[in-house]
């Protein structure tokens, strides 16, 4: 698939509908604020840059999802989708949207809005089914997006210092069980980058500081 620079505008939408999206993001109630976002969201405002993101666990997870394959989220704000390559200009990126979850991973797509107490965390959980269609990639992947760290990348930094801060890691063994093993261990990636999408402050891709 190969995008342009230029987005579609979707759907008329308002603050009222994008409002809505936040009962289906796994956000405690106290903290669920719809703060400017919908601005882009209703096309009030353009992102000034084409900006690719990907799903983490704190997501609209049912407007995600009407995004599967990959899409225009917004104008210029471009969503990856589940698991995508994409081509920007000469660069080719792939990406898996959501988290690891053992209980979940060998299971199907099968929540489905309105979602309850279990499916509105299930819904974001990394599929095998979605990394085994990543893994028969057979071109060489310029830059490679996970909400979840690669295997081994703790090695490169201080992982004694983010066990210490993070307790729910609580050692290095527990650390690397939340780290993406098959697709950065069977792909041949050049790049490889971890960004975290938050509810309130997402961590985007700026394509116009990778293509310079």
């Amino acid at each position: 698939m190969e995008i342009s620079t230029r987005s579609t505008t979707p759907l008329n939408t308002s603050k009222t509908l994008a409002t809505s999206k936040l009962t289906s993001s796994f956000v405690m109630v106290i903290s669920r604020e719809m703060k400017s976002f919908w601005k882009y969201y209703s096309g009030q405002e353009v992102a000034p840059v084409p900006t690719i993101f990907i799903g983490g666990n704190n997501e609209a997870s049912n407007y995600l999802w009407e995004l599967y394959y990959g899409g225009w989220a917004a104008p210029n704000i471009y969503f990856l989708g589940y698991a995508v390559v994409v081509k920007f200009g000469n660069i080719r990126i792939d990406g898996l949207s959501g988290i690891y979850n053992a209980r979940n991973y060998c299971l199907g797509h099968h929540e489905m809005p309105p979602y309850n107490d279990n499916t509105i965390r299930s819904v974001y959980h990394v599929r095998e089914y979605d990394v085994h269609k990543l893994m028969l990639l057979e071109k060489l992947i310029d830059i490679f997006l996970s909400h979840d760290w690669p295997l081994s990348i703790t090695d490169y930094g201080n992982w004694q210092q983010l066990v210490c801060c993070k307790k729910t890691f609580q050692s290095k063994e527990l650390l690397e069980s939340n780290l993406l093993l098959s697709c950065s261990k069977n792909s041949d990636h050049r790049i490889g980058f971890r960004l975290t999408c938050t509810a309130n402050s997402p961590l985007l891709l700026n394509m116009k500081r990778v293509v310079e």
